[in-house]
């Protein structure tokens, strides 16, 4: 019997699951904490499994059931969004379709160059972008969900083949009156008594397990650390500078990566 789960329910674990509060997630998918709950609950109860704990504080976390599932979830969403764009290709007459993951970071000029790619032996190639974190990317490429993926200092994995394709400096966003930000080039050390903002690890483990190395070796500690991405919806960015920061441990490039 097949098992009884909506679209709704995979993008309401997916969503709690990235952002691990209640509040975050259902102001991201536009629905009442109450919705959110019986959405989860209803699933839980209905395959008698947990995906989530709360502890006393009210911390939630994610299950070994619940890790794989919003891996499977997410997978399922891909097969799901690709149906559509294919049957919708085949309906505006194009006869093969190229997919290629993205991350956020990449370089929009290169996103742009491959926009315009024209193959002559395939003059009905559709062209389908899909933007994904450096995690989700190796997935994808693995399962076939995308052809290639572009991305920002990718995990390793012994099935995937990373080609160099492109720089891509790492950046750090400061007050235009900080004591660094006519620098050229940042060391951590330059922002070791600040607070910083940091996204969760979730979103790049790479990047994020070689700023907090370099911070550790180098016994930096920020006077307060907050990991979130929504604070940069708060950010005077008028009154800022973007300011390339050196980590020796991170060859920032993109990488092309291909099964």
């Amino acid at each position: 019997m097949f098992p009884s789960v909506e679209i709704r329910h995979l993008l309401a674990v997916i969503a709690l699951a990235e952002e691990l509060n209640y509040r975050r997630a259902t102001d991201r998918l536009h629905i009442t904490q109450p919705a959110l709950s019986k959405q989860i609950t209803d699933l839980e109860s209905e395959h008698q499994f947990h995906l989530f704990t709360r502890n006393k504080r009210r911390i939630v976390e994610l299950t070994d059931a619940g890790r794989l599932f919003v891996e499977e979830a997410r997978s399922a969403l891909s097969h799901t969004e690709r149906a559509v764009h294919l049957a919708r290709a085949a309906h505006n007459g194009s006869d093969s379709i190229l997919t290629i993951g993205r991350s956020p970071y990449a370089n929009h000029d290169w996103v742009s160059a491959l926009l315009a790619i024209r193959l002559p032996l395939y003059p009905r190639l559709e062209i389908r972008l899909k933007t994904q974190f450096a995690r989700e990317s190796v997935h994808s490429v693995l399962v076939g969900e995308v052809n290639l993926a572009l991305v920002t200092a990718p995990p390793q994995d012994a099935q995937i083949t990373a080609v160099p394709f492109a720089p891509a400096p790492l950046y750090a966003v400061l007050p235009e009156d900080h004591p660094a930000a006519e620098k050229e080039s940042l060391l951590l050390q330059d922002l070791a008594k600040d607070e910083w903002i940091l996204f969760p690890k979730r979103f790049d483990p790479v990047v994020f397990d070689a700023i907090m190395d370099a911070a550790q070796s180098g016994s930096i500690a920020p006077s307060t650390l907050t990991m979130s991405l929504r604070h940069s919806r708060q950010w005077n960015w008028s009154r800022s500078t973007w300011v390339s920061l050196f980590l020796p441990s991170l060859p920032r490039q993109t990488f092309m990566l291909t099964a």
